[in-house]
């Protein structure tokens, strides 16, 4: 079968949320010759920006299956990405909220949240099982549901940081800015904001990894 013809695994509507992710962060960190002032010689604010480049040679990778069965999983692995990507976007706004860490409110739902997260990954990786495939491309289907839910993730917790100043600050960080002291609120909002964003797109596809392995271990194929 020509590849034309081939089914989808949602690998263009993932492109397209990278590089929505990536005109969110550049935005956020306008003006961008102030980016490398920021902590580690601007590693800070080119760390989220090459971890959604490397996302983009993953979905080159993956797109790279040929067997239909197996992209037709991948492609359902991806909705029930987006399905926890909904979930884990909400547990970003949900620990975003003004007063949030220092009240310990609402840790318990943020938790539930993330879990249930983990949770669809590891399902993902146990349809890819159900299909007649092994621990491995179990793991594939993880990764890929998590590579969308994490860029939901991020985008709305960039997003949030635009409105997440307390009153009176400057949305412009870079005004408070001296030398390599990060003296603002604001700019240490920031600057929690962006090693919070890679840790997202980092870990989340790394715990998705485990999840899809413990998943496959519990899971048979489907007879017939």
């Amino acid at each position: 079968m020509g590849a034309k013809g081939r089914s989808p695994i949602f690998r263009i509507p993932l492109v397209l949320m990278i590089l929505a992710d990536l005109a969110l962060l550049g935005y956020r960190l306008l003006p961008w010759d102030q980016v490398l002032a920021l902590p580690g010689n601007g590693a800070t604010g080119l760390d989220p920006a090459v971890t959604l480049l490397g996302y983009i040679g993953v979905s080159w990778w993956v797109g790279s299956a040929r067997n239909e069965s197996a992209r037709r999983c991948l492609f359902s692995a991806a909705w029930l990405g987006v399905f926890a990507g909904v979930l884990l976007a909400g547990a970003v706004l949900v620990s975003g909220r003004p007063g949030a860490a220092e009240s310990g409110q609402g840790h318990g739902l943020q938790y539930g949240l993330m879990a249930a997260t983990v949770l669809l990954w590891g399902i993902a990786g146990a349809r890819g099982v159900r299909a007649g495939y092994g621990a491995g491309f179990a793991m594939l289907c993880a990764l890929w549901s998590a590579m969308v839910s994490c860029l939901m993730g991020f985008a709305a917790l960039i997003g949030g940081s635009f409105y997440s100043y307390a009153p009176g600050q400057t949305a412009d960080p870079w005004k408070q800015y001296e030398g390599l002291a990060i003296g603002s609120e604001a700019t240490q909002a920031l600057v929690k904001t962006l090693l919070t964003g890679t840790g997202y797109l980092l870990l989340g596809p790394l715990v998705a990894l485990v999840a899809g392995l413990v998943f496959a271990g519990f899971t048979k194929p489907a007879k017939g």
